[in-house]
């Protein structure tokens, strides 16, 4: 597999959130507004990076029999720096993530990764693997969270950008998020049965 392949991969043609469907719970809690998105894309961008590093240069060390709890060792950590740098340089993100942060050590995308392609593939493709599902994962949670916040509250990163129109209360609450996510989703499919399948 080619390196520009591996890297767009996880954007596009298997975009964890809206092509292989994993990672819901955060999204779904987290993509009331656009800030708390990119906020949980980076952190967990960061996470995969240093995991998929870390693991796919230490994958040939770790027994076979113990190789998951290892993982969630290696994850764990980079999730704690991912933690508290955040409660340290933005303490209003950490209390609007609140939970969400801590578990990226369970999100099933990095524990995915680590299992799929980083034990069985070197530095640089896992760093390009890590990259490419992150930014796949914040583009998918960023889109959410941007049409949740202009539909449910007219707004996106505290500006107004809806006046005439009342804000739809549905869009900023749990059904809004799944409806709309299921929306996006389908939308994707649609345009890949229409122009990717040739």
């Amino acid at each position: 597999m080619k390196s520009f392949e591996i890297f767009t991969k996880g954007i596009i043609k298997e975009n964890p959130v809206l092509r292989i469907l994993l990672g819901f719970c955060p999204v779904l809690a987290v993509s009331t507004s656009a800030v708390n998105a990119l906020g949980m894309g980076a952190a967990t961008l960061f996470v995969l990076l240093g995991s998929n590093t870390v693991i796919s240069i230490f994958s040939k060390k770790i027994p076979q029999t113990v190789r998951i709890p290892c993982y969630i060792v290696v994850i764990a950590t980079f999730v704690t720096i991912v933690k508290l740098c955040i409660q340290a340089f933005s303490p209003e993100l950490d209390k609007s993530l609140g939970i969400f942060i801590p578990l990226i050590v369970v999100n099933c995308i990095i524990l995915g990764r680590a299992e799929a392609f980083a034990s069985k593939n070197g530095v640089f493709h896992s760093i390009l693997d890590a990259l490419g599902m992150g930014i796949g994962f914040t583009l998918a949670i960023f889109i959410l969270a941007s049409i949740r916040e202009i539909l449910g509250n007219g707004t996106i990163f505290n500006y107004s950008v809806i006046t005439e129109i009342p804000p739809v209360l549905l869009f900023a609450l749990a059904p809004g998020a799944f409806i709309t996510l299921g929306l996006i989703i389908a939308g994707v499919n649609w345009l890949e049965s229409k122009f990717g399948g040739k």
